[in-house]
């Protein structure tokens, strides 16, 4: 009559030397130059640190932008020559004081204090508007043409900021700071649309007959 054979189990002593096996086989993979999955681990670890910091970063930038915007937006109101346009820039004072705070919530969220950090980007297109004043007439649709295309140029940098760090946010599975961005980033395309109904509606024309 045949007998079933006992089903071997492994010892603790054979379960010590596997996992002795696999250390020494981990040290020379190491030093062979090859990725043991404790470097793998480290690795990613590692990356996604970087790219939280990299979107972090992209924060303070776009915080430092809506801050500058926001001084300029006076001169641009003072410099209009059309009241929609001036009344435009008014609004557009009170929606860039919103946006701020939302990017309060936003660093909150990710457990960051609200900082700064100098966007150039930003500077430039300030310079530009400035340049645009001083460069027109006062009182002409040219100058009022020049402010829209100033303003618009920022909305366009703000709109490609906001939906870059918002599908960042998605990767990162930050679903709340990605509804917060995307909602000052559906605010920038309603005043990008809004500036070129103005644009189209009057003022285009009336510069180009001046």
């Amino acid at each position: 009559m045949e007998t079933k054979a006992k089903k071997k189990t492994p010892s603790s002593k054979e379960d010590a030397k596997a996992k002795a096996e696999t250390k020494k086989k981990d040290v020379a993979d190491s030093k062979a130059g090859t990725k043991t999955s404790a470097d793998v681990t480290a690795e990613n670890k590692k990356s996604g640190k970087e790219f939280r910091e990299f979107f972090i970063d992209g924060l303070k930038d776009i915080l430092w932008a809506e801050k500058a915007f926001l001084k300029a937006l006076p001169k641009m109101r003072k410099a209009a020559t059309g009241k929609e346009l001036a009344a435009s820039f008014e609004a557009h004072m009170s929606e860039t004081e919103n946006q701020i705070s939302t990017l309060e919530k936003v660093f909150e969220l990710m457990g960051e204090k609200p900082k700064t950090k100098k966007c150039d980007a930003m500077e430039g297109l300030i310079s530009e508007t400035e340049s645009i004043i001083s460069d027109t007439e006062k009182g002409s649709a040219i100058r009022d043409a020049g402010l829209i295309l100033a303003a618009q140029k920022v909305e366009h940098y703000e709109i490609a900021t906001y939906g870059t760090l918002a599908a960042f946010a998605d990767a990162m599975q930050e679903a709340n700071v990605a509804k917060l961005l995307r909602s000052i980033l559906k605010d920038e395309k309603k005043s990008d649309k809004s500036l070129t109904a103005l644009a189209l509606e009057s003022v285009n024309e009336d510069a180009s007959e001046e």
